[in-house]
């Protein structure tokens, strides 16, 4: 059996020249978890080009969706970004991936801690009951350079907080914190200082972190990782993993190309 399945491209969306989100085909058969990712691409000379990209849409859904940047000469996104409805699209069988509610110890509030695209992974994990049985509260963060880079912004605001299943929690239980970095906006900063300096709390009106309470996932650009990375460990926080649930878990398949 092949380790990939054929979809095909239902909608294409351009947020800004460098970021688009696209949807396709789900075979039945593929099974995956909130905030896994899989291997997607295109066959270029007959051979399958690939990257890790996390999957947006929620597992409860009959789509997929993902969410990509744009880069000129990038081997694959400088031809993924091209895609139209009706083309072809290779899904991989098999997801993975650590951004998972069950590799976390219990805790009171959930962090999601994103920039970018690292937005990806989290679009499903709120869009989880579950995530809402697990915790108490849930932040979501994200952090890009312009304010037109806030993907799913009007989802995340106007739209999931009427739904019909999970209107109420996500009324309740969510909180969304866009940051812009390069124009003005009204949180503004990279989350590793708004972190530091207090003001994301301050804001939030929540106390700063505390891996007595608080658990956090992590996904964004290599930096970006590496800082809260360290943050969270001079602070008491443990990685957790696929074998041994922590205070915090990090994706590392960031798509780049």
């Amino acid at each position: 059996m092949s380790a990939f399945n054929e979809e095909r491209v239902l909608s294409v969306h351009h947020w800004t020249e460098r970021l688009f989100t696209f949807s396709t085909t789900r075979e039945k058969s593929l099974r995956f978890s909130n905030g896994h990712f899989t291997m997607i691409g295109l066959r270029v000379n007959d051979k399958p080009l690939l990257r890790a990209y996390s999957i947006v849409s929620p597992n409860h859904e009959e789509h997929l969706e993902f969410l990509s940047i744009k880069v000129a000469d990038g081997p694959l996104t400088s031809r993924l970004q091209h895609v139209k409805v009706g083309d072809t699209i290779i899904v991989g069988r098999k997801p993975t991936g650590t951004l998972l509610i069950d590799y976390l110890l219990p805790g009171k509030r959930l962090y999601m801690l994103s920039t970018g695209t690292g937005l990806a992974p989290f679009m499903s994990i709120i869009r989880d009951p579950a995530t809402y049985e697990k915790f108490e509260q849930i932040v979501l963060v994200h952090g890009v350079r312009q304010v037109d880079e806030l993907a799913y912004h009007d989802l995340v605001v106007n739209h999931l907080p009427k739904d019909e299943f999970l209107g109420d929690l996500i009324s309740n239980q969510l909180f969304y914190y866009p940051t812009v970095t390069r124009e003005c906006y009204r949180n503004m900063g990279r989350i590793t200082d708004l972190i530091e300096n207090g003001k994301m709390f301050a804001d939030l009106k929540l106390p700063a972190l505390d891996p007595s309470q608080d658990r956090v996932m992590l996904c964004g650009s290599p930096a970006m990782l590496r800082d809260l990375k360290q943050m969270l460990e001079s602070t008491g926080f443990l990685e957790g993993s696929t074998a041994k649930p922590g205070d915090f878990v990090i994706e590392r398949a960031f798509v780049e190309s």
